[in-house]
C-alpha cells in the first residue's frame, strides 16, 4: 500500500476517562466512559462516538466517489453510523455497526447498488469486513 496520508492522535490520562489530541490541534477532546458502561457519562466524547463519526464521514465520501462513476445524483444524501459495544463470549469486547444510507434523489434499487459499491470502496468498511458485524441499511 502506498500511504497518502497519516493521522496521529495521542491518548493521555486514564484511557476512556482521559484525553485525546492530535499534533495539529484539530482534535482536542476529553473522553468519558458512557453511563451505560458504568462511567460518569455526561456530554463527552468516547471511542465509539469517534469511530461512528469517522465511519459515517468516510462512507459518505466513498458514496460520493462511486456516484460520480455511475453519474448518480447523491446530493442531499446522508450517512449515519451507529456503533455499539458489548462483551463477547471470549471475555473481551466487540463492536457492531449499523450504517443508515439515505439517498433521496435515486430509486431504491439504485440507492442499494450505490451503498453496496461504497461499502466495497470505503476504507472503514474494508478494515472492519470479517472482523465486526456491519449492517447496511438503505433508508
Amino acid at each position: 500500500m502506498d500511504i497518502a496520508y497519516t493521522a496521529v492522535a495521542h491518548a493521555t490520562g486514564d484511557g476512556r476517562n482521559g484525553h485525546v489530541a492530535d499534533d495539529g490541534g484539530a482534535l482536542d477532546l476529553d473522553l468519558r466512559v458512557p453511563a451505560e458502561l458504568g462511567g460518569p457519562g455526561g456530554d463527552y466524547a468516547n471511542p465509539e462516538l469517534l469511530f461512528a463519526a469517522g465511519y459515517s464521514a468516510c462512507f459518505h465520501s466513498a458514496l460520493k466517489v462511486v456516484s460520480m462513476r455511475e453519474k448518480a445524483d447523491v446530493s442531499d444524501s446522508q450517512v449515519s453510523a451507529t456503533v455499539g459495544i458489548g462483551a463477547n463470549d471470549s471475555g473481551g469486547f466487540e463492536l457492531a455497526v449499523e450504517l443508515d444510507v439515505h439517498i433521496p434523489n435515486v430509486d431504491e434499487d439504485t440507492a442499494r447498488k450505490l451503498a453496496e459499491a461504497a461499502h466495497a470502496v470505503c476504507p472503514y468498511s474494508n478494515a472492519t469486513r470479517g472482523n465486526i458485524d456491519v449492517v447496511l441499511n438503505v433508508v
